[in-house]
């Protein structure tokens, strides 16, 4: 093998090691011609995506939903398939001493989902579930066109995937549940995401009000164990079973914040570190008054960081702040919105105590406008992790949601189940210009695909309006590219109205990573010869 094989070949080797689930194919030997010393930037040949266990409510209704768009330069062959993970957590026995999963076995039910949206009813007690898990409940038949099949109840699984070929960059799932009544009530959603080895969630809670779960899903073959951290208004909760958590393979595991510590707090941040392994996480936060939402993890910590896509008619925004380190931090506070950035009155900083929690409500903060959080540590010098806790509606049919520090999306992002009404596409430049393209996909029942381009300027929010695609049937999926300048942070709300209440979730759309930069094979060799 020569030098200049085995250069790529480390190139690729490191790409996998960092994003923990990814490969792409070697570069065709023709079009290193057309390079000039810079590196190859190819489609990603092989991703992954897990969905947490969507909700323990007999009442929720459940779409799943799946997108790959399409890609110059993708294969034209492969697969993308959604698969139920098995669930861990032990199930509560009945009256007659029979575990309810005994009997799902016995029926053939567990809740999961064919391609075509319907249960999978197999004989046998055990059987019936490896059956099922091995079929799809979702998989997509060609880019550029999403697919959706709906799971009711609390049996709706946790969902493990893979994609490969032609479906693997860009590749995105969507899970959208609403709850009519109960803890929890309203619209819930989430973007499955990819597994890793450390989380940051500020913004759960343990206080009675709330009932936080984290759920934990192993896309491995192998056993994960992980720690997890909670940390309250005077530094570390202490707990009771936070280490060592061990998630079997290929399932998926729910934790109740409350269970861990014997603390209850308003405000909390919880630190998930996977200490073998690898896995899928996310907060489900659900209120007794105030509906609920999932907490996306929070971007790495930072010295400056972005909250993008308050929803103009938020009647409160709580911010809750974490900064890791010993030191103490005062916050630069800014909103980037419509016409620039500007500081809230009252709340031009915040001071954060080192490994303490901090909550900050500030109030209707948008008033009436699209706006995004821009927070600034001093030179950038101490790293903070963040989120906001938004509420809409009037007192009394009030739901909420929650925006985390999101990362930018440099190329290329996808937000899914958008619907014809109800549909809100935000945009912020903070550090500078740029010119995005937005694209409307087909509908999963029909529809013809529509693009438009907008200019975001600095140091604004837009609420663009997004486009829609011609005679849409279904739900569809809004792909946003960066075009220049930037850079850029995204999220998209969806929201309907139920009973009187406003129902709503949002979604921070951070890059795909469907395009991956590899070494160029001859800019390498050089620099072995010298």
């Amino acid at each position: 093998m020569n030098r200049t094989t085995l250069s790529l070949i480390a190139g690729v080797t490191a790409l996998a090691a960092v994003t923990g689930f990814a490969a792409v194919s070697a570069p065709d030997p023709g079009a290193a011609e057309e390079r000039t010393g810079a590196a190859a930037t190819l489609p990603v040949e092989r991703t992954g995506l897990l969905c947490p266990q969507p909700s323990t409510s007999d009442l929720a209704e459940t779409t799943y939903t799946s997108f790959t768009p399409v890609t110059e330069g993708a294969d034209d062959k492969g697969t993308a398939v959604l698969r139920a993970a098995a669930q861990q957590s032990a199930p509560e026995e009945n009256a007659d001493g029979e575990s309810e999963d005994e009997k799902d076995g016995e029926n053939g039910e567990d809740g999961s989902t064919g391609e075509n949206g319907e249960k999978d009813e197999q004989g046998g007690k055990g059987a019936a579930k490896d059956a099922q898990a091995d079929k799809p409940v979702l998989q997509l038949q060609a880019p550029g066109k999403p697919v959706a099949v709906e799971a009711n109840g609390a049996d709706a699984p946790a969902l493990v995937g893979t994609a490969d070929g032609r479906f693997a960059s860009g590749w995105t799932a969507q899970q959208t549940t609403e709850v009519a009544a109960g803890t929890g009530r309203g619209l819930q959603g989430v973007a499955c995401s990819a597994a890793d080895t450390q989380f940051w969630f500020p913004g759960a809670s343990t206080d009675d009000s709330r009932t936080d779960y984290l759920h934990l899903t192993n896309p491995d073959d192998s056993a994960a164990v992980v720690d997890i951290e909670l940390y309250g208004k005077d530094g570390e909760l202490e707990t009771t079973v936070g280490e060592g958590v061990t998630v079997k393979p290929r399932s998926a595991e729910p934790v109740l914040l409350s269970t861990l510590t014997a603390e209850k707090q308003t405000d909390v941040t919880v630190h998930v570190v996977v200490r073998s392994g690898r896995v899928g996480a996310a907060v489900q936060a659900l209120d007794d008054e105030t509906g609920g939402d999932w907490l996306p993890a929070s971007a790495d910590p930072s010295g400056s960081l972005v909250l993008p896509g308050i929803p103009k008619d938020a009647k409160a925004v709580r911010l809750v702040a974490f900064t890791p380190g010993d030191a103490d931090v005062d916050l630069k506070v800014q909103l980037a919105s419509p016409s620039g950035l500007i500081t809230p009155a009252g709340n031009e900083t915040l001071h954060l105590k080192g490994g303490m929690t901090a909550g900050f409500d500030l109030g209707d903060l948008t008033r009436g406008e699209a706006g995004s959080l821009v927070l600034t540590a001093p030179d950038g010098s101490v790293p903070v992790v963040a989120a906001v806790r938004v509420l809409r509606g009037e007192e009394g049919k009030q739901e909420s949601a929650f925006i985390p520090a999101a990362r930018p999306l440099e190329t290329r992002a996808t937000a899914l189940d958008n619907t014809g009404k109800g549909t809100t596409l935000s945009v912020t430049a903070p550090q500078g210009g740029a010119e995005i393209e937005v694209t409307a996909s087909a509908g999963t029942k029909g529809g013809t695909p529509q693009t438009k381009t907008y200019t975001i300027k600095s140091g604004t929010t837009q609420d663009v309006e997004a486009p829609v695609p011609a005679g849409l049937k279904g739900s569809y999926a809004l792909t946003v590219e960066t075009r220049s300048g930037g850079p850029v942070y995204a999220s998209r709300t969806l929201a309907r109205t139920e009973g009187g209440v406003p129902f709503f979730t949002v979604q921070p759309l951070p890059d795909d990573r469907g395009m991956v930069a590899v070494p160029d094979a001859s800019e390498d060799l050089s620099v072995l010869q010298k």
